[in-house]
């Protein structure tokens, strides 16, 4: 038996951007893999090549986000993917904080407004300011925050979102997420390492898109509470089996209990040079999941069964 085909899917920005890439192509390599990082987009790929894709540095997809489904609903036929596309759909509309609240897991507290409907000042009415974003955004795009003093200037920010038929998302702003926005990273369902970074909406009533992500993220350990938390939300998401990876984020509310701002199951950056032992944990799991894929082919004596 050859050794496994993997793509390690990425994208122009993510190629260039994607600190972790380099490094994870040469460990599954290392590990005996047949690894190459592939461009979700290239024209020529043939998906079916590869025994699994692993979706990492697809950081243009909220740009093209039909075209992103359609892709992986797509390469979902012919070969394992993970994250599986219907995680992928799921995750890629912020709604689905509602679905982790509706479960009983702690989120930020969140209004919806959907286009058809206009954004009042009551509405962005909150002691310590909101914080205004669409629903569909990636890396804090389109996102701000506002003082109490400025909600004239909120109301225009969510109309200008709805004006543009997108929904939109109202939270309070957590002053104590200034002690820093905490990131767990999770390998097969299992917790692998933390990191905790500084605020991105540093600046009030600023809409900027080229902001640095992860401003000072530093390897971090978290307490037992947050991992509950962030193990709640996991449990909550619609998928059988644990997946592959995941992100999720975290804040304390005003009595320092954590919150679940973000799960992020898509294409999070994993921080993998934050901790010593993450990229094998990694790597550990990607090879499991091949031989996972084996083990299913061997059950099917038709032959490969490609729609996981």
């Amino acid at each position: 038996m050859g050794a496994d085909r993997i793509a390690v899917v990425t994208s122009d920005v993510g190629a260039e951007h994607d600190e972790d890439l380099p490094l994870l192509v040469e460990a599954l390599r290392a590990d005996g893999c047949a690894a190459e990082a592939v461009n979700w987009d290239a024209d020529s790929v043939r998906w079916d090549r590869y025994d699994l894709a692993v979706i990492r540095s697809t950081w243009d997809y909220v740009d093209r986000l039909g075209e992103f489904l359609a892709w992986a609903d797509a390469t979902a036929r012919v070969t394992r993917l993970r994250n599986p596309a219907p995680v992928v759909r799921w995750n890629s509309d912020k709604h689905y904080l509602r679905r982790l609240a509706e479960r009983g897991v702690p989120v930020v507290p969140t209004r919806w407004l959907e286009p058809g409907r206009t954004c009042t000042e009551a509405d962005v009415d909150a002691a310590g300011g909101v914080v205004v974003k669409p629903v569909v955004s990636l890396g804090a795009r389109d996102t701000a925050r506002y003082e109490p003093d400025r909600r004239a200037d909120a109301v225009r920010h969510a109309r200008m979102l709805l004006d543009q038929g997108r929904a939109v998302m109202i939270q309070p702003y957590l002053h104590r997420v200034e002690e820093g926005e905490r990131a767990l990273a999770f390998s097969a369902g299992t917790f692998s390492h933390a990191i905790r970074k500084q605020p991105l909406l540093n600046e009030p009533g600023v809409i900027d898109n080229d902001r640095t992500p992860h401003p000072g993220a530093a390897r971090y350990k978290p307490t037992e509470a947050e991992i509950r938390t962030a193990l709640r939300a996991l449990a909550a998401v619609p998928v059988p089996d644990p997946l592959l990876f995941a992100r999720v984020d975290l804040a304390l509310d005003g009595a320092g209990d954590p919150v679940v701002m973000e799960l992020e199951l898509i294409e999070p950056h994993l921080f993998l040079r934050h901790d010593p032992q993450a990229l094998e944990r990694f790597v550990t799991a990607v090879g499991a999941e091949c031989r996972r894929d084996r083990l299913d082919q061997g059950r099917k004596p038709t032959g490969r069964n490609r729609n996981h």
